[in-house]
């Protein structure tokens, strides 16, 4: 058992050492792989539909920020904040935050009032890996403004043990 290491017969002149550097080439390659290439998952879609409804999100005026790049997922700082004047008028009522890869999109919801003075959190999340998180915030009338931001999650949370 000293030897249980054994290569492909197709590739006689490849050497363990060599084998192992290409697998872990291989390997760093995926982690680095284009963030953008993350697509809207049909869960996150259904998600932000149920939250908007017939309304369209507009791009703009909510800012989320998520490190691009963290070692585990189990706690990542998430801070958003939404461009309003908080009046009686015009306000904030809730901000979504929705993620792709977890298993269930909705991770919270914050609601505020104009008594809130500003619009803006800052929390900690548990990811399931790399993905991108959307904050979809709801505004006093009935607009909605949404924002994004990609990190790459190198140790996931929320799976589950057998």
């Amino acid at each position: 058992m000293m030897n249980s290491f054994k290569l492909h017969a197709a590739s006689p002149n490849l050497t363990r050492r060599l084998y192992l550097s290409t697998l872990g080439i291989l390997g760093l390659s995926s982690l680095f792989a284009p963030l953008s290439a993350l697509a809207k998952k049909p869960e996150v879609m259904e998600a932000i539909a149920k939250i908007v409804g017939s309304n369209i999100p507009r791009d703009g005026r909510v800012k989320l920020v998520i490190p691009p790049l963290v070692e585990s997922g189990n706690l990542v700082v998430l801070k958003v904040a939404i461009q309003s004047p908080m009046t009686n008028i015009d306000y904030v009522k809730a901000v979504h935050i929705i993620s792709e890869a977890n298993p269930s999109p909705n991770i919270f919801t914050a609601y505020f009032t104009p008594r809130s003075g500003r619009a803006e959190l800052t929390t900690r999340v548990r990811l399931a890996d790399s993905q991108r998180v959307w904050a979809i915030a709801q505004m006093s009338d009935g607009s909605y403004w949404q924002g994004y931001a990609d990190t790459l999650v190198t140790l996931s949370a929320c799976t589950e043990m057998i």
